[in-house]
C-alpha cells in the first residue's frame, strides 16, 4: 500500500491513532468485463453458497476499500440462489460495515498495471515451465530400447515410465490448485519444481526399473504445478478483454511440449544413452526452477488478503477484509469442491463429460504419435531415434497454425458478443473446435494411407505420413483452446472443479494410451489401427455441433451450469 495513503487510514487524536477506514465506490476498468469469467477467483478455497461470487478482485477503488454488498453477486447458475448473506436481513446489514480490500487505482501492486513487455515475458515464463513439464513426459521416448535392454523388461513395462507421469499429470494438479489459493502462486511456482528437480536424479541412476517407475510418478505430481496455476496465472496479469493470445500460447504448451522430447531424448539417446536423457531433462528443469524464482506473487486474492491484514493491524479495524477470509471455505467444503466434486460433475453433466471425452481423445492421440512414428520410421524407413524425433516436428508446424488462426476466432466470438449486446453465449466459443474437430481424422487418414506397405519407403515417401502431423497439430490446439474457453464459460460458477474434471480425464487418456498403442499398431497393421481412430475422431465431430444447437436448452436443465 502506498505510503501516501497511511495518514488517511491511521488519522491520529492528540497523537494517538484513531481506527479509521472511508469506503470509495468500486471502480470497473475498461479492460474488465463482469459478464466474463474470473479464472482468478478462489472457487476452491471460497464458500460461494454462502457469499457468492464477488469483483472485489478485479475492480478497483479510490480509497483500496469498498463496502462488501456493492461487490458480492450471485453465482451465475440458471438455478442460481442469492447468496446465504444476502438472504438473512442481519447479515446483508453487517455487509455494509466490512470494507473489502481492492485495488487501488493505478496501484503499483497490481499485477494487471505491469508493464506489457514484463507481462509478456511473464507469459512467456509459464509458458516455457508448462513446455518444460510435458517435454518431460515424452523425452524417455527416445531410447526405449536402452531402458529395455538394460533392466530386462518389454516395450509395456518400459511404456509405464511415460504413462505413469502422465498420472501425476493428473493426480498433482487437484492438491496444488486449492494449494495456490490459499498461498499463493509464488510458492507453488517455486518448491514444486524444486522436488522435481531432484526427482530427476534417481530416474538417472536407477538401478533397477521399479526405481525409474515410482520416480517418473513423482516427477509427474511435482511437474504438473504450472498446468494447474499457468492458465490462472495469465489471468492475473492480464484482464478478461486483453488476454486472448496469451491464454491461447498456454493452451498450446501442454500439447506442444511433448512434441520436443522425443526429438532431444532421441539424439541425446543415441549418442551417450538413456540416462543422459534424465541428466540433460534435469538441466533443463534446472534452468526452468531458477526463471521459475524470479517470478514475482500475481494473485490478487493473496496480495490483498496480506493487505487486509496489514491494515488490520495498523487500524484496529478488524471490519477491513477479503471476501476469502469473511466467507472461508471449512476443510470439508474444500475437499468436496477439489476432490469430490469434479467427479460427481463427470456423471451429471453431458456437456463436461462429452467435452472433456473430447479432449482426452485428441491428448491421448498426441501420445499415441510418440509410439506409431517410431513403428514408420524406425522399422520401415530405418531411420535413427533422433530423425524420428525431428519427423513430429510436423505437429509444431500445424501448432503455430492454429495460433495464427487465434485472432480470427477472438474476432469471432467478440462480433458474437457485440451483436448479442455484449453477452455471448458459452456456444459460441464452440466454433474453433467445430473448424478444428475435422481436422483429427484427416491426419489419422493421411498417416495411415500414406505409410508402407501401402506406400513403400524410397524417394520422397515419407513427406506422407510426416504431413499428416501438420492438421493434427492445428486441430488439436483449435479443438482444446475452444473446448477449454467453453468449459469455463459453461460452469462459471464451479470452474475450478470443471477443469479439475478435464484434468482427470484427460491425463488418464495420455496415461492409457503407450501402454497398448504399438501392439495396436503391430497387430491391426499402421493402415487400420491409424484408421480406427480416424473412424473414433470422426464420430466425435458432431459433439461440438450438437452443442452449438442445443448448449442452451442442455444448461437449462443443469444445476451448475451458467444461466440460460
Amino acid at each position: 500500500m502506498s505510503d501516501s495513503l497511511t495518514p488517511s487510514r491511521t488519522p491520529t487524536l492528540n497523537n494517538i491513532p484513531v481506527p479509521f477506514s472511508p469506503v470509495s465506490p468500486p471502480h470497473e476498468p475498461k479492460s474488465h468485463d463482469r459478464d466474463e469469467v474470473d479464472l482468478s477467483f478462489p472457487y476452491g478455497t471460497t464458500n460461494v453458497a454462502e457469499g457468492g461470487l464477488t469483483d472485489e478482485y478485479r475492480v478497483t477503488s479510490e480509497t483500496g476499500l469498498v463496502s462488501a454488498d456493492l461487490v458480492l453477486r450471485p453465482i451465475p447458475s440458471h438455478f442460481s440462489a442469492i447468496p446465504t448473506v444476502l438472504q438473512d436481513p442481519e447479515k446483508a446489514k453487517h455487509l455494509r460495515d466490512v470494507k473489502l480490500v481492492t485495488f487501488l487505482d493505478s496501484d503499483p501492486e497490481d499485477p494487471r498495471n505491469f508493464s506489457n513487455a514484463y507481462k509478456w515475458w511473464l507469459t512467456a515464463c509459464f509458458g516455457i515451465s508448462v513446455v518444460s513439464a510435458a517435454f518431460a513426459s515424452a523425452v524417455i521416448t527416445g531410447d526405449f530400447e536402452g531402458v529395455e535392454v538394460e533392466f530386462h523388461v518389454g516395450l509395456v513395462v518400459t511404456s509405464l515410465s511415460v504413462s505413469l507421469m502422465v498420472c501425476g499429470f493428473g493426480v498433482g494438479p487437484l492438491l496444488w490448485a486449492p494449494l495456490s489459493e490459499l498461498y499463493g502462486r509464488r510458492p507453488l511456482w517455486i518448491i514444486p519444481a524444486f522436488i522435481y528437480v531432484i526427482f530427476n536424479i534417481p530416474c538417472a541412476v536407477a538401478p533397477n526399473i521399479q526405481t525409474l517407475l515410482i520416480c517418473r510418478f513423482f516427477c509427474g505430481v511435482f511437474s504438473s504445478a504450472p498446468f494447474a496455476i499457468a492458465g490462472g496465472a495469465i489471468a492475473d496479469i492480464w484482464d478478461n478483454d486483453e488476454r486472448g493470445f496469451a491464454i491461447a500460447l498456454f493452451a498450446a504448451a501442454p500439447y506442444g511440449g511433448p512434441v520436443l522430447g522425443p526429438i532431444v531424448g532421441g539424439f541425446v539417446g543415441d549418442a551417450i544413452g538413456w540416462r543422459w536423457i534424465f541428466w540433460v531433462n534435469m538441466i533443463f528443469a534446472g534452468a526452468v526452477f531458477i526463471m521459475e524464482c524470479t517470478l514475482p506473487e500475481t494473485y490478487a486474492p493473496v496480495i490483498l488478503r496480506r493487505r487486509a491484514e496489514r491494515l488490520r493491524k495498523e487500524t484496529g479495524d478488524e471490519n477491513i477484509t477479503t471476501e476469502q477470509e469473511l466467507f472461508k471455505a471449512s476443510f470439508a467444503e474444500m475437499l468436496q469442491e477439489n476432490m469430490i466434486r469434479p467427479f460427481a460433475m463427470i456423471v451429471t453433466e453431458p456437456i463436461l463429460l462429452l467435452v472433456s471425452m473430447y479432449i482426452a481423445l485428441i491428448y491421448g492421440l498426441l501420445y499415441a504419435f510418440f509410439f506409431s512414428f517410431p513403428i514408420t520410421f524406425l522399422e520401415d524407413y530405418h531411420w535413427n531415434e533422433g530423425q524420428t524425433g525431428v519427423a513430429l516436428c510436423s505437429i509444431w508446424v500445424g501448432l503455430l497454425i492454429a495460433l495464427a488462426s487465434t485472432p480470427f476466432f477472438e474476432g469471432s466470438y467478440l462480433r458474437q458478443k457485440k451483436a448479442k449486446g455484449g453477452k455471448a453465449d458459452p456456444e459460441d466459443r464452440l466454433i474453433g473446435m467445430m473448424v478444428g474437430a475435422p481436422f483429427i481424422p484427416m491426419s489419422m487418414f493421411i498417416f495411415g494411407w500414406t505409410s508402407p506397405p501401402i506406400v513403400m519407403p524410397g524417394g520422397g515417401n515419407w513427406v506422407g505420413p510426416v504431413a499428416s502431423g501438420i492438421p493434427f497439430g492445428f486441430g488439436m490446439v483449435t479443438v482444446y483452446f475452444s473446448a477449454n474457453a467453453y468449459l469455463i464459460e459453461t460452469f462459471s460458477g464451479c470452474v475450478a472443479s470443471a477443469l479439475a474434471a478435464k484434468t482427470v480425464i484427460r491425463s488418464g487418456s495420455g496415461a492409457a494410451m503407450p501402454l497398448f498403442i504399438t501392439a495396436m499398431y503391430h497387430n491391426l497393421g499402421t493402415q487400420w489401427a491409424a484408421s480406427t481412430w480416424g473412424f473414433i475422431s470422426l464420430a466425435m465431430i458432431p459433439i461440438p455441433y450438437m452443442f452449438y444447437i442445443y448448449g442452451k436448452q442442455i444448461r437449462s436443465t443443469s444445476k451448475r451450469a451458467s444461466g440460460a
